[in-house]
């Protein structure tokens, strides 16, 4: 039964529209998944750029993670998402390693996996707290490479 001032009509419309946008946000990761990870532009951006190309693939891989969020997916789901990225970066700014290991780890096809199988579930207090953590974590990965390339190349000159 519709709510009072909607029609059955609009709704379904509504609901079609909420639909065939998902799809277009899904298309989405599997584009970011298929260039980052199947196409491996993600070890050559660590090759080509030691430290930042690490921070550049997480920050593309945040596409996926936006993607979740406008579709409503549970908040343990986007921690995991998350917590695959932050993984993806701090293996991959490993020196001579990182390119390598971005070969097989795979964090954007993980993720396109995770928003292929999400839950709707309703949260609660402690998953959210779950999504800060992984966001720390993430963000703690992003910042650990440029420290890490700054300390290389004080050291280098000095």
């Amino acid at each position: 039964m519709a709510p009072a001032g909607r029609s059955a009509t609009a709704e379904g419309s509504a609901h079609f529209e909420r639909v065939e946008r998902g799809e277009r946000e899904l298309e989405l990761v599997e584009s970011v998944a298929l260039w980052m990870d199947r196409r491996y532009l993600d070890p050559l951006l660590a090759l080509a750029l030691p430290g930042v190309g690490d921070v550049l693939g997480a920050m593309i891989g945040l596409a996926s993670v936006v993607v979740a969020v406008r579709m409503r997916a549970h908040p343990a789901l986007i921690a995991r998402m998350l917590i695959h990225l932050a993984v993806d970066a701090l293996l991959g700014s490993i020196p001579f390693v990182g390119p390598v290991v971005d070969v097989f780890y795979r964090a954007n096809t993980r993720n396109l996996e995770l928003l292929r199988q999400r839950d709707v579930w309703r949260a609660s207090p402690g998953d959210w707290l779950i999504v800060a953590a992984a966001a720390l974590a993430f963000l703690l990965a992003l910042i650990l490479p440029i420290v890490a390339l700054v300390a290389f190349i004080s050291w280098a000159v000095g």
